[in-house]
């Protein structure tokens, strides 16, 4: 039994880490997962761009997934999984959200099930929970990763509140450093909770450049990470953001704005050491190949 799926990275426009709502939006990096499945109950993971990886992740991402759309009993299914991602590991891309959500599709496409899209990022997501790779349970980045767009959620209620389409271009700085998220100062990020209010409420009214240049602000602070790429994008970005717990900071503009405003932010950008890229927002989600 054969599967294989894709899904997509993200960037941040509200962290949940303070209360719990977080925002998202999809980016046009992808991650992609084949899994095979058989019968020795035991599932075997790699990571194609680190032999090292952890992979309980998308392991626990099979089990519990062969488990809702098997028709056997619970453990009579095993296999591998491998994925192989354009998304860069613990940068604040999403890169776990998208190997879940890939996974997640895979093992179900090897199954001969074509599951609901949110019902399988909720698999995900809890996957994510048992693995300890999360402190949020990440339902709003996996939201965006999966059903692409921009998404606001209720993440200790795994609840989406909204979703829609958005097109922007989007540079990423990437510096050569890596966060990972179940390792961020949760305590720092309270502290912030009250400017976290205000960026759910711009993003529920659809306000989201604006929101997430907030967001990074205050998680550039409450986290350790400097404001000043963020400062260097404000004048041309419509929105900036520390993304995740860092450390990429994602800039982004309409489609149709006016010259070229990202390239002047990467001019700038590119100066730092780390690697500075342009992709796009995407607003089809993840999807079987």
């Amino acid at each position: 039994m054969h599967g294989r799926a894709v899904a997509l990275g993200a960037g941040t426009i509200l962290n949940a880490l303070s209360t719990g709502f977080g925002s998202a939006f999809a980016i046009d990096a992808e991650t992609s997962a084949t899994v095979e499945l058989d019968d020795s109950g035991t599932v075997t993971g790699s990571v194609a761009e680190d032999v090292d990886a952890d992979t309980r992740l998308i392991e626990r991402c099979v089990e519990l997934a062969a488990e809702r759309y098997g028709d056997g009993d619970d453990g009579e299914y095993g296999g591998t999984v491998r994925t192989e991602s354009d998304v860069p590991m613990a940068a604040g891309l999403k890169s776990s959200s998208a190997a879940a959500n890939a996974t997640v599709l895979a093992t179900a496409d090897a199954l001969g099930a074509d599951p609901d899209r949110t019902e399988a990022c909720r698999i995900g997501v809890q996957a994510a929970r048992d693995a300890g790779v999360t402190v949020t349970g990440a339902f709003d980045d996996a939201s965006a990763s999966m059903l692409g767009g921009a998404t606001v959620t209720n993440n200790d209620a795994d609840e989406l509140l909204s979703r829609e389409p958005v097109g922007w271009d989007v540079l990423v700085w990437t510096p050569d450093e890596r966060a990972y998220s179940a390792d961020a100062d949760a305590a720092a990020c309270a502290n912030v909770a009250p400017m976290a209010e205000l960026v759910a409420e711009l993003a529920l009214d659809g306000r989201y450049a604006e929101a997430m240049t907030v967001n990074g602000l205050a998680f550039s602070a409450a986290l350790g990470f400097p404001a000043d790429p963020a400062v260097e994008a404000m004048p041309h970005a419509a929105g900036v953001s520390l993304s995740g717990t860092g450390p990429s900071v994602v800039a982004v503009a309409d489609r149709d704005a006016d010259g070229d405003p990202l390239e002047r932010v990467r001019d700038r950008w590119a100066e730092r050491e780390g690697e500075t890229w342009l992709t796009t927002t995407r607003n089809d989600g993840a999807r079987v190949r």
